[in-house]
C-alpha cells in the first residue's frame, strides 16, 4: 500500500502563530489530491490523534483549486515555552508521510 509521501508532492508543518500548527499537504495534481480526499484518510479523528488534541479543536480544509489539504491544530505548548522542542513547529509532520493511503487506480 503506497504511503502518504509516495503520493504527495510536499508535507509540511509550520506555526501558525504561537499558539497553533498548520499541516499543509499538497499533491502534483488533481488526480492525486481528489484520490487522497476520496479515500478519507485525512480526517479530523486521524488528525486529532495524530496530534493528541481534541478533535473538535482540529480544522480541515480541502483546497481543490491548490491541490492541496491544510489541518490546524493547537500547538500542546506554546512556541517559545522553555518546554517547547520545536520552536518553528517544522517537525511535527514526521510520522505522518507514513501514512498508508490506498493505491491509485491503474
Amino acid at each position: 500500500m503506497p504511503r502518504l509521501r509516495d503520493i504527495a508532492k510536499l508535507i509540511r508543518t509550520k506555526n501558525a502563530g504561537p499558539f497553533q500548527l498548520t499541516l499543509d499537504i499538497m499533491f502534483p495534481d488533481a488526480v492525486s489530491y481528489e484520490h487522497v480526499v476520496a479515500s478519507g484518510v485525512i480526517n479530523k479523528p486521524a488528525m486529532a490523534a495524530f496530534f493528541q488534541v481534541d478533535e473538535s479543536r482540529v480544522r480541515l480544509f480541502n483546497y481543490a483549486p491548490g491541490n492541496a489539504i491544510k489541518v490546524t491544530v493547537p500547538r500542546l505548548v506554546p512556541s517559545g515555552d522553555p518546554a517547547d522542542t520545536d520552536l518553528f513547529g517544522g517537525q511535527q509532520f514526521g510520522p505522518l508521510v507514513d501514512l498508508d493511503v490506498p493505491p491509485l487506480p491503474a
